[in-house]
């Protein structure tokens, strides 16, 4: 199957869930309780759900997505990648929250209609808790935000001790949507799980780069333990499609991890575009497909 080179196809579909790098300063002060805010994405509604945070005037459409039941009586400012900029207007926000990855569209428009932003970091989960803790200082919410900080912290070690002494496989990771498919790094979220499971990326951070295009004649020369596949969408045509493009390019038959049955698919609501909650369950998956016997 042709592979369409259409990374800005990929990132493109970021913008509906995920976000990266955090940048920003705010002010704290003692009216932090009265705040306003309008949140742009279903991960900072998340985010603020499990901040506690009740006086959230503005949501995003989605059809994909759930938004918390705290903010059923929200008003539906849009998409996530181009709000309404009217409707932000007319709630009178003290403050939006929105993905960095839009920051470049949205910043000025933001500024335009005078109203205070801030882009959170959902890159990796360690983005989102800092976040998380930037948040919670921001809203008078250290507390809580401290606590959920803690609950990372403890996961990630304990974790951590589960596999100490373990040789870590190697791992290509492939990020499809229907019709097209590039690999994931360690600078994206999903390949971030990766590294924190444990395995070794084949093709690293990538410079930076959270998605490349790579030629399967390529990737093969890579020699990875084992082949992981998941989708920003749309999962079971990404699977179809994947099973097919195994299935009738040959490249794919001189890979050891296929010949040996190390190629999993995962499940895009824990390996998606963007930081979320579910990275205990998402971590506890990968370490079932990492440390089998016979995969090192």
């Amino acid at each position: 199957m042709k592979k369409k080179p259409l990374i800005a196809v990929i990132l493109s579909a970021l913008f509906l869930t995920g976000c990266v790098n955090q940048s920003g300063e705010q002010n704290v002060n003692n009216s932090a309780k009265e705040k306003r805010i309008v949140a742009t994405s279903v991960a900072t509604c998340e985010i603020l759900d499990r901040l506690e945070w009740d006086n959230v005037v503005g949501v995003p459409k989605t059809d994909s997505y759930s938004i918390p039941k705290r903010y059923e009586k929200a008003k539906n400012v849009g998409s996530p990648m181009a709000p309404d900029m009217e409707i932000v207007k007319s709630l009178k926000p003290d403050i939006v929250l929105s993905p960095n990855s839009l920051e470049g569209e949205l910043k000025s428009q933001y500024e335009n209609i005078g109203v205070e932003s801030y882009f959170l970091d959902l890159k990796s989960t360690e983005g989102m808790y800092e976040s998380i803790l930037t948040l919670g200082k921001m809203l008078g919410k250290e507390a809580r935000a401290e606590e959920l900080y803690k609950e990372f912290e403890d996961f990630k070690t304990d974790f951590a001790k589960k596999h100490t002494g373990e040789e870590a496989p190697t791992v290509l990771l492939l990020m499809g949507i229907p019709g097209s498919y590039v690999v994931a790094t360690e600078s994206s979220y999903a390949g971030s799980l990766v590294k924190l499971a444990g395995g070794i990326n084949v093709y690293g951070d990538g410079a930076g780069q959270d998605f490349l295009n790579i030629n399967p004649e390529d990737m093969v020369k890579k020699k990875p333990d084992i082949i992981l596949r998941t989708s920003h969408a749309l999962p079971e045509q990404v699977k179809k499609m994947f099973a097919e493009e195994f299935k009738t390019n040959d490249i794919w038959k001189h890979f050891e991890a296929v010949q040996q049955g190390y190629v999993y698919d995962l499940n895009n609501e824990k390996f998606g575009m963007s930081a979320n909650f579910r990275y205990k369950e998402a971590l506890q998956e990968l370490e079932t497909y990492l440390y089998q016997e016979g995969t090192n």
